[in-house]
Parts: C-alpha cells; sequence; structure tokens
C-alpha cells in the first residue's frame, strides 16, 4: 500500500499571539514541526505543543530557522556556518527538553522559510544546517526538497533524509518552490489543494505554475497551518488520500 506522512508548521504564535491551530491540526496531520523560538514560538508554546503532539501520537520535528522573529523567519540572511551550525544545534536542543519532559523525543529536523528555500542550492549553509544536527544528535533524519544540497550533504555525513512536497505551494519546472514574492506562489483554492495533495502521494507527479507536469518524489507531505481554513483542508486532503487507498502514516 502506498503511504505518505502529512506534515504541518505548528507553535508558530509567540506570547499571547496565536497563528496556528495547533491541537486541531495535531488531530489530523501525523509530523509536528514545531517552531524552537527562532522564527516563531516561546518556551510555553514549545511545551504545549510537544505535550499535545505527545498525547496523539503525532511525531515532533524541529522546525529549525535563522534567528528572525520580525521577518517570521522569511527574510534572506547571511549568517556565517558556525554560527549557524550552533544555531540550528541550539534550537533542537531546547525543543529536546520540553519533548523528552513530553515523554517523547525529537525525530526529525525540517528548516523554515528562507533557510529551507536556501539550502536547495547553497552549499555552504546547508552544510551548517547538517553540522548543526551532527552536533544535536547525529540520528535524527532531514526534511527537505528532493534534489536539494541539503539533503545531499546529509545523506553524505550518514544522516537520514526525507523528501518533502508541497500541496499549497507552486513549483517551478526545476521542481523548486516558486517565491512567495511572486505571484501564484501559494495555491489557494482548497480543491485544487486537495487533488494536488491526491497527485503528489499516488503518482509522485504536480502541475507546475508553467502548467508542465513535474515529478516530485516525496515521503512527506506538508500542509501549512497559517492559512486560512488549515484545520478543514488538512482534514479534507486527509479524507481523499484515504477514500483513494493511501495510508496516511509517518516516515519510517
Amino acid at each position: 500500500m502506498t503511504s505518505i506522512d502529512l506534515n504541518a508548521d505548528l507553535g508558530e504564535g509567540f506570547g499571547r499571539w496565536e497563528l496556528t491551530d495547533d491541537e486541531q491540526l495535531l488531530s489530523v496531520v501525523t509530523s509536528a514541526n514545531v517552531a524552537c523560538g527562532f522564527h516563531a514560538g516561546d518556551a510555553a508554546t514549545m511545551r504545549r505543543v510537544c505535550e499535545q503532539a505527545a498525547e496523539r501520537g503525532v511525531r515532533i520535528g524541529a522546525q529549525v530557522s535563522y534567528r528572525d522573529l520580525a521577518g517570521f523567519g522569511r527574510r534572506a540572511m547571511d549568517v556565517p556556518p558556525d554560527e549557524l551550525a550552533a544555531e540550528v544545534a541550539y534550537q533542537i536542543g531546547a525543543l529536546e527538553v520540553f519533548a523528552r519532559a513530553a515523554g517523547t523525543r525529537v525525530s526529525y529536523v525540517k528548516p523554515h522559510g528562507a533557510l529551507y528555500n536556501r539550502v536547495v542550492h547553497d552549499g555552504e549553509q546547508a552544510g551548517a544546517v547538517v553540522d548543526g544536527v551532527l552536533l544535536a544528535d547525529a540520528t535524527l533524519p532531514v526534511l527537505g526538497l528532493p534534489g536539494s544540497r541539503l539533503l545531499d550533504l546529509a545523506a553524505k555525513a550518514g544522516l537520514p533524509t526525507v523528501t518533502e512536497a508541497f500541496a499549497d505551494r507552486a513549483y517551478t519546472d526545476g521542481g523548486t518552490l516558486v517565491p512567495r514574492g511572486q505571484e501564484g506562489a501559494v495555491v489557494t483554492d482548497p480543491d485544487t489543494v486537495v487533488e494536488r495533495s491526491l497527485g503528489l502521494a499516488r503518482d509522485g507527479v504536480v502541475t507546475a505554475h508553467s502548467g508542465t507536469r513535474i515529478e516530485v518524489r516525496a515521503r512527506s507531505l506538508c500542509l501549512h497551518g497559517d492559512t486560512p481554513g488549515a484545520v478543514e483542508l488538512a482534514r479534507r486532503v486527509r479524507e481523499r488520500l484515504t477514500a483513494s487507498g493511501i495510508l496516511v502514516a509517518a516516515f519510517a
């Protein structure tokens, strides 16, 4: 049976400000990318999300980012490799404290926003992320875009790698994500997102921004938690996948 992991970015609040409906999304997804305080999230939020994920049997991942609270981690930055590696390890370690307190552990690492896009092509920044993961825990899988420098360098360093796809983001013909600043970068029609999810999970293909069908083979599918109607959309995606005979389960 074909299977796919569903992941979502969670814990992206700060203090009294909340962005994602973490509790409801945790009833749908199988993996939770938890913000670690650099682009969003604070200690209390991290602890709460870890406890809720553990209660529901949802796998916890560290969503590491550039240090950019004001820009939500979506602004381009040039961080020295040694500094970036230390900050990646720091974020993983902080989340691990709360995961262990909840009776579980951090199970994977996924970069966020500008860092995620940067490490697709930038070998130096990708290498720094890998070094940070190795510093924190040399057994942690790394989630990333198929064909990215990040996954290539992670595999060479002996880290498990997991390919990821996005149903609600537009793709270039080369298989990378269309930058958020460009028109049409985010797919907003719910029916289209549901059908793209099925195509990615079942066939490993998606229609690029140009209209060309491209191959995107992934073991995990990301559902953004900060889009309008995110919870209902996530439920529709999971129901459509299950009805089509696809097992929704955390990646092995």
